[in-house]
């Protein structure tokens, strides 16, 4: 390894643990669910698969805090995967998580599966897009979301 590529995984390790001691490294929700009881009761109803009642909590959520982007996200969330889905108010909401929080990783990920619903491609590819940009690395959310293009792509092939 040469000086110049030394000195520049140094400076990359260096930045990237000054950022995750900064705590912006990780915008999981699942980190913040063990602190934010709303949050721990949204995940709770997702693994039950109990979207009508995370929807309920997530709803008076955000009555009471309604620039919570976390709480929108999860509540288009729990509408999409819910029976008959409306998706003008899964878009409004996961819009709503993005003009609060634009970095918001889940809300760009699960905006793109909304989208792949919906079959318009070019709106998941942009999320994609931003998701490529917002990780350093590819985080879980590129990758999953990723998948999920990958797959639809694959079924809509004649």
């Amino acid at each position: 390894m040469n000086h110049l590529t030394r000195l520049l995984v140094i400076t990359l390790l260096y930045g990237s643990s000054a950022a995750f001691a900064a705590g912006d490294v990780s915008d999981s929700t699942d980190a913040r669910s063990s602190t934010d009881p709303v949050l721990a009761q949204a995940q709770a109803a997702f693994g039950r698969k109990d979207w009508a009642a995370a929807q309920g909590g997530l709803q008076k959520a955000l009555a009471a805090a309604p620039q919570n982007a976390d709480y929108h996200n999860l509540y288009a969330y729990s509408i999409r995967k819910g029976a008959n889905p409306d998706m003008a108010l899964v878009f409004k909401h996961y819009a709503e998580a993005l003009r609060i929080d634009p970095k918001h990783r889940e809300a760009h990920e699960y905006a793109g599966e909304a989208y792949l619903m919906v079959n318009d491609l070019a709106k998941a590819r942009q999320h994609l897009a931003a998701l490529d940009k917002l990780c350093f690395l590819p985080c879980e959310e590129y990758k999953d979301l990723k998948k999920a293009i990958t797959a639809y792509e694959a079924k809509r092939k004649p």
